[in-house]
């Protein structure tokens, strides 16, 4: 009997991928050399994941708008998530200036900026002038739609989408047949990501093992405050600012959260949340989201809605400053606060977001040397972690609050799939399988009425 018990826990993605964090951690720092050659483990499945998100997120959104009946809900839809997005990332960036502000770990650093080697940020200083809001308003439309799924960039791909998706639903019944083709072609996406999750303990161990291997436990210790700063203030926007969201919307946050360990711990793991973005289109749907709020919420939330990387920011920037000894005013810090608002979105889509938003920040700022940004290469990585499952937890927030603010979400549903024990592995029962096949089409052409 305790054998089969231990056999179904660690058939649990969620357990398989924690073996994999604590085996990465491990080798990391016994072994780091090992630790930093197994990188292409974690890249690996990044990559694999990666290949499938522009065709997901197409069809899901193509889908899901050219069987509404009423178009213009889809606009309803965007414009809501639009002023919720900015609400969460306003507070995330509020509350991370006010802790980083009261424990103040960069006190007593005393760097000099005189002795910085900014070499080491020059590829981020460079991206940040070449990505202004100018610039990531014009990314938005790309140059041609194949190179846009080429490189896999979202917000191309997903304004492409909504284009197509309205042509489509004009046509009307003529178009029916096309959309059935594409609904069937995501069935079998999603059923190449179920494959593609089965490595994701590897991904993780792999991920983890360079971090630490490379950057050494030592590394936490140096810069501990800081992280354990931005790991409490995340812990907290979560359940206090997030769980209160869930409330008002009628649902439990701790059981939301239970019903999306696989992918918190596959994100910790990897610190990507792009690694599991097919998986919560699939979960958002299955817990009763109607599947245009789902297609439009959250792959835009992953560019315009990052809460985590939101407190990170405003905590880095104001880090940088004490650790140089520079007094910033509140006056100063709110305009910090102000320009961060437009660079964290400028910056959506660039390899390393997160220091490119604070290179074009400091950089604008000019009160606080960009070169600052020196100290925190080396612990970036670990917290990037808690950045990464912030941004998850948020966006799948962002979309229950949209979906129940538009009446998209079917309550009972959501009710009994939080309760229902048999999920909490992320695999449905087989009548809700079926249940969810019979109605699919129901649900697409009265998604309408209830928007």
């Amino acid at each position: 009997m305790r054998v089969a018990t231990i056999r179904k826990y660690l058939s649990r993605l969620y357990v398989q991928v924690l073996i994999g964090i604590v085996a990465g951690v491990a080798v990391g720092h016994f072994f780091p050399d090992v630790g930093t050659q197994v990188k292409p483990l974690g890249d690996l499945f990044i990559r694999l994941i990666r290949m499938l998100l522009a065709p997901i997120i197409f069809a899901s959104v193509v889908v899901g708008i050219a069987r509404m009946t009423d178009i213009h809900a889809a606009g309803r839809v965007g414009m809501k998530a639009i002023v919720y997005f900015e609400m969460a990332s306003t507070l995330a960036l509020g509350i991370g200036l006010v802790v980083v502000n009261v424990v103040q770990p960069g006190r007593g650093m005393n760097v000099d900026p005189a002795h910085i080697d900014s070499a080491a940020i020059a590829s981020y200083t460079h991206a940040a002038h070449q990505h202004g809001m100018l610039d990531f308003f014009m990314s938005i439309v790309p140059n041609s739609v194949v190179g846009a799924f080429a490189n896999g960039e979202m917000l191309p791909v997903i304004f492409f989408s909504v284009l197509l998706a309205v042509s489509l639903a004009r046509l009307g019944p003529r178009a029916a047949p096309f959309v059935d083709m594409l609904d069937m072609f995501l069935q079998a996406m999603f059923g190449v990501v179920r494959i593609v999750m089965w490595v994701a303990p590897i991904g993780a161990f792999g991920g983890m093992a360079f971090t630490v291997g490379k950057y050494g436990i030592g590394t936490l210790a140096s810069f501990g405050e800081l992280m354990l700063c931005l790991y409490v203030t995340s812990i907290a926007f979560v359940v206090i600012v997030l769980g209160i969201a869930m409330r008002l919307c009628g649902l439990s946050l701790w059981k939301f959260l239970r019903y999306i360990k696989d992918e918190i711990f596959v994100t910790f793991g990897t610190a990507s949340t792009e690694a599991v973005l097919p998986q919560m289109l699939i979960k958002l749907e299955k817990l009763g989201c109607a599947r245009p709020v789902v297609g439009m919420v959250l792959p835009t939330g992953y560019t315009f809605n990052a809460d985590g990387t939101a407190i990170y920011l405003t905590m880095a920037a104001i880090f940088v400053a004490q650790a140089m000894n520079i007094h910033l005013s509140l006056g100063d810090q709110l305009l910090v606060l102000a320009v961060l608002l437009l660079t964290s979105k400028g910056s959506a889509g660039v390899a390393g977001a997160g220091f490119v938003a604070l290179a074009a920040t400091l950089a604008s700022m000019r009160s606080i040397p960009v070169s600052g940004l020196v100290l925190l290469l080396g612990v970036d990585r670990f917290l990037n972690e808690a950045r990464a499952v912030t941004n998850l937890i948020g966006n799948g927030v962002a979309t229950v609050v949209v979906a129940r603010w538009e009446k998209a979400i079917d309550m009972d549903r959501a009710r009994a799939v939080l309760d229902r024990g048999a999920l909490e592995a992320g695999e449905p029962e087989p009548s809700l399988v079926e249940a969810e096949a019979g109605s699919r089409g129901a649900r697409g052409a009265s998604v309408g009425h209830s928007l």
